[in-house]
């Protein structure tokens, strides 16, 4: 079948895949069946109904471990602002396809997929390829998670290619991820009366004022920068007339290679008092490959081939699936390579440039090539 990862994009975008519910099962088997014909073996894994997680694989005749290309294709809610174009589908104007997940990361995933048809028929593969396509990346990496906690499923890997949004720009690291609930207890109290309650509310707001000055205390990352830390939302009391004996805070905090979570946490600790229950809500460890490894070296080199452009270190603000898949690999090097514009990635009106989307596509190919042929 000689499908183009224009139209293949354009095919995903149709499937309705936002999370929450995500209802990935019919598009992951949609690709999976593509990939069947050309020779893959596909399994599907589902960690909740109708949340499918796709694995392909092809081998090679050599002894290298495969290659691995990841995304997700599960998309973020469509938000409340009305759209100029249908969401799914997959309009164009000019250089833009819109659309929900045209940029995070449905382009990234078609690339992916017209990449390993070809490969499928090179006639001397010395290795083979892995494809884990992934539900629910975008509500903490569900689908990550639960493949990688079975035995032997994901095999192993001699390096990843993780196609969220980038602009083409292979980047080497992104940053991890620790969410708390903070909750303060407070005495309850009629309105009237506040002196003879403790607002629960005011401790929170203390609390909050102690945040916005938190220093982690830890060295700038040369590219991903410091570590940060936002109060993102606040829930407290119970009615109008009465003193809150409950308060809570929540913290999303992105996080440099070398932290922990238990140190962040003792650090809260120290800064916020003891009267502050903790709850981890999720956590996602940063990656970081060298930036001097052989394979790096070899897809900058491609990418410079193919942009003009040669690549330089740097890393995202965001995290990925890689958090999972990369320590349950046994931390191979790993990139952050896509099609998608990171800026437009869960906003309205969506759009990743099909000029990028091919591009991506000659750039997954000849990394596979590179590999599959030594």
């Amino acid at each position: 079948m000689n499908l183009d990862a224009v139209s293949l994009t354009r095919e995903l975008l149709s499937f309705n895949t936002v999370n929450p519910p995500g209802d990935e099962r019919d598009c992951a088997h949609f690709v999976g069946h593509l990939l069947e014909a050309a020779g893959y073996q596909t399994n599907y894994y589902e960690f909740a109904d109708k949340r499918a997680t796709l694995i392909a694989r092809i081998g090679g005749s050599g002894d290298k471990l495969p290659l691995c290309f990841t995304g997700h294709l599960d998309t973020v809610p469509l938000g409340v602002a009305p759209w100029a174009r249908d969401p799914l589908a997959g309009e164009s104007a000019g250089d833009k396809l819109f659309g929900r997940g045209s940029s995070d990361m449905k382009s990234g995933v078609a690339a992916m997929v017209v990449m390993a048809l070809r490969v499928a028929k090179l006639p001397a593969r010395k290795s083979g390829v892995i494809l884990v396509l992934t539900a629910g990346e975008e509500t903490t990496c569900e689908g990550a998670h639960y493949v990688a906690g079975l035995d032997g499923v994901l095999g192993r890997a001699g390096a990843i290619v993780v196609g969220e949004p980038t602009a083409n720009a292979p980047l080497i690291a992104h940053k991890g991820c620790v969410r708390y609930a903070i909750n303060f207890k407070g005495v309850a109290a009629h309105g009237f009366m506040p002196e003879q309650g403790v607002n629960a509310i005011y401790r929170a707001a203390e609390a909050v004022r102690q945040l916005a000055a938190l220093d982690f205390a830890v060295p700038t990352h040369p590219f991903l920068g410091k570590p940060t830390l936002a109060v993102t939302m606040i829930n407290g009391g119970t009615a109008i007339n009465m003193i809150p004996a409950q308060a809570t805070i929540s913290l999303d905090i992105r996080t440099l290679p070398g932290q922990t979570e238990p140190e962040i946490r003792q650090k809260l600790i120290a800064a916020l008092g003891d009267d502050a229950e903790f709850q981890l809500i999720h956590g996602a460890a940063s990656v970081g490959s060298d930036a001097n490894h052989e394979w790096v070296q070899q897809v900058y080199a491609i990418m410079h081939r193919l942009t003009g452009t040669q690549p330089v270190p740097a890393g995202a603000t965001y995290f990925t699936d890689c958090s999972v898949l990369t320590p349950a690999y046994g931390n191979p090097p790993t990139l952050i390579l896509g099609p998608g514009e990171p800026e437009v990635a869960h906003k309205t009106d969506e759009y990743c440039y099909l000029s990028k989307i091919e591009l991506a596509l000659e750039a997954y190919l000849a990394i596979a090539k590179e590999w599959c042929a030594l």
